[in-house]
C-alpha cells in the first residue's frame, strides 16, 4: 500500500511541482490549499495570499496530477497566531518574521493535525530545504542546496517530532529546475511570479498595513542621533527596524542607520553601522533540534 502524503499547495508553482515529484516518488498524494487570509482585506495596490486565483490554480493542477483537492479554512487561526502577535510585536517595538510562527502554529501544526486525521503518513511543502538524518538517526534540518533560495531559517521552529514527519521535495532542486518541469507538465502556473514580501502585505508597506489593521494612526515623533538632537521627524516608531538603513528620510554625511527605539517616547534614534553591533543578546523561544 502506498504511503499517504498531504502536500500543502500554494497555487505557487514551487508546491505544485513537490506534489508531482511526491507521484514520482511512489506515495498516493493529496493536495491542499490553506485559506489564511481574506482577499478583500488586501491593500489597494498588490497581491496577498489566498487570493480566489490562487485556489484555482492549484485545483488545476491537482485535477491535471489527478490527485484530491481539499481547502482548509485557517483564517481565524492565521489572524490569532500570525497576524495579531505581528501587529502587537511590532508596537512594541520589536520587527517579528510572521512567517515562523506561521510555519510553527499552522502548516508544521494545525495541518499536521489535519493529516494524521487523513490517515496521511507525512505532510510536503514546497520550502527550499532539506532533512536528512544525523549520526543517531534523528531528522535535522539543513538548508537547501540552491543557497539563493533556501527557506531553512523560517523552518527553524520546526521539532524532531515534526520534521520526522514532513517532506521537502524541493530541497535539492533549483528553481529553473522547477519551472522546466511545470512547463513541461502543462501547469497553469508554471510562469507564475514568486510571491514576494510578507504574504499579507503584498505591498510591502508595514505601516499603512498596521494603520489598517489597529483603526488607528501612527503619531509622529522626533528622529534622534546618539548624542539627543533632532534630526527630523518620523511617521511613527513602529514603522521603523532596528538597522533599517533606506526611508529614514533624513540627508546626512554619512549613513545612518536606526539603532534604537524608544517605544514610551516615541523616539527613533539613527547612528554610524558601528553603533548596531553588540557583545550580547537576550533571545526566547529558543529550539534546540
Amino acid at each position: 500500500m502506498k504511503e499517504k502524503v498531504l502536500c500543502a499547495m500554494s497555487g505557487g508553482v514551487d508546491s505544485s511541482v513537490a506534489a508531482w515529484l511526491l507521484l514520482e516518488q511512489g506515495f498516493e498524494v493529496l493536495g491542499v490549499t490553506m485559506r489564511l487570509y481574506d482577499a478583500e482585506r488586501r491593500p489597494p495596490k498588490g497581491r496577498t495570499c489566498c487570493a480566489p486565483e490562487d485556489v484555482e490554480d492549484a485545483r488545476a493542477v491537482c485535477r491535471r496530477l489527478g490527485i484530491p483537492h481539499y481547502v482548509f479554512d485557517y483564517r481565524s487561526d492565521f489572524d490569532r497566531c500570525v497576524v495579531k502577535k505581528f501587529a502587537e510585536s511590532y508596537a512594541s517595538g520589536d520587527t517579528p518574521n510572521p512567517c515562523i510562527d506561521c510555519n510553527r502554529d499552522l502548516k508544521f501544526g494545525a495541518l499536521l493535525h489535519q493529516a494524521e486525521k487523513l490517515g496521511c503518513a507525512y505532510i510536503a511543502t514546497g520550502h527550499y530545504a532539506r532533512i536528512e538524518p544525523d549520526r543517531r538517526g534523528l531528522p535535522v534540518l539543513k538548508k537547501g542546496l540552491d543557497l539563493s533560495r533556501d527557506q531553512s531559517y523560517v523552518l527553524g521552529c520546526m521539532t524532531p517530532e515534526a520534521l520526522g514527519k514532513t517532506l521537502f521535495p524541493l530541497g535539492a532542486m533549483t528553481k529553473p529546475e522547477i519551472r522546466r518541469i511545470a512547463e513541461a507538465r502543462g501547469f497553469v502556473n508554471a510562469h507564475k511570479h514568486d510571491s514576494q514580501d510578507i504574504c499579507f502585505i503584498p505591498d510591502g508597506d508595514y505601516g499603512a498595513f498596521l494603520e489598517r489593521y489597529n483603526g488607528a494612526a501612527f503619531t509622529p515623533g522626533d528622529i534622534l542621533d546618539e548624542a539627543g538632537n533632532i534630526l527630523g521627524r518620523h511617521r511613527g516608531a513602529a514603522c521603523y527596524t532596528l538597522g533599517q538603513r533606506k526611508g529614514l528620510g533624513v540627508s546626512f554625511t554619512e549613513p545612518l542607520y536606526v539603532t534604537a527605539k524608544d517605544m514610551a517616547a516615541n523616539t527613533v534614534t539613527l547612528g554610524p553601522s558601528a553603533s548596531l553591533f553588540h557583545r550580547a543578546l537576550i533571545a526566547d523561544e529558543l529550539n534546540f533540534t
